[in-house]
């Protein structure tokens, strides 16, 4: 399905459309102009990283991959052992924290890279000195995001995925977001425990297409979106007829396929 069927970002008097794109760069270890072009082509205000480098210089190819994308490093990387956040100029940055998991011996340690986000302060009808108006410069629209990139294990794998449900709620956010490679499919344990309470994007309003690994032969379905309640997902899946990009670009990029969403987020009425 082509990009343009998918609404691009937006903000209004009463909601701001915001694009999420999630998506595992494997280290940025295969064709990083390709993965630069995939990513720009989806204009994203927030992308959920996966496999971000987090050795030496990392720091270095993370800002790369910003500038080169237009968009702004905000958290994660090697701090978040992987995960990673990148936004838009559109995106106000409240706070951001990296969150380090239990470690299980012999395995990879896991982390989360959170945010609260705020999209459309300061629309022109609203008051802008006004601190208590949520739709004023001080507040906008708040959006909480992590991304996440659970363990291969699957027993730490659902141990994860009730730490992500726990993280989330804890931004107390009005509406928030979790993104990434769950490693599971979503008959698994660890899937299906994060989707009884979230929103599975793809499962509620499909877009694109749905297999996101592995890019040559798309089979299955192991990175997602979900959305907590209020949020209204547009669409959700992977993307085709991306401006500028090819297939052989999606196959160069990295071993995933990057999953991208439009959310709706109403305006919260002041109390």
């Amino acid at each position: 399905m082509p990009l343009a069927d998918l609404p691009g970002s937006s903000t209004g008097p009463d909601a701001a459309v915001v694009r999420v794109l999630s998506y595992n760069i494997r280290s940025m270890r295969d064709d990083r102009g390709a993965l630069a072009r995939v990513i720009r082509a989806c204009a994203p205000d927030v992308v959920c990283i996966q496999e971000a480098p987090r050795f030496f210089r990392w720091r270095k190819a993370a800002a790369w991959l910003a500038r080169e994308t237009g968009l702004v490093y905000t958290t994660g990387g090697a701090t978040a052992t992987g995960p990673m956040i990148l936004t838009s100029l559109r995106a106000q940055v409240e706070r951001a924290e990296d969150i380090l998991l239990p470690r299980v011996p012999g395995l990879h340690r896991r982390g989360f890279a959170t945010a609260v986000l705020r999209f459309g302060g300061g629309h022109r009808d609203t008051d802008p000195t006004d601190p208590t108006d949520p739709r004023g410069a001080t507040n906008g629209i708040r959006l909480g995001v992590i991304s996440c990139h659970l363990s291969l294990a699957a027993a730490e794998r659902y141990d994860q995925a009730g730490m992500l449900l726990d993280r989330l709620a804890a931004l107390d956010v009005p509406y928030a977001v979790a993104a990434g490679d769950i490693n599971d499919r979503p008959d698994g344990r660890a899937f299906r425990r994060i989707a009884g309470q979230l929103r599975d994007g793809w499962a509620t309003e499909p877009w694109g297409s749905e297999a996101t690994s592995t890019p040559k032969d798309p089979h299955q379905r192991i990175d997602a979106l979900f959305a907590s309640e209020g949020v209204e997902i547009i669409g959700c899946g992977v993307p085709a007829g991306l401006p500028g990009v090819t297939d052989g670009d999606l196959t160069a990029a990295t071993d995933h396929l990057p999953v991208l969403a439009a959310l709706r987020l109403p305006r919260v009425s002041p109390a």
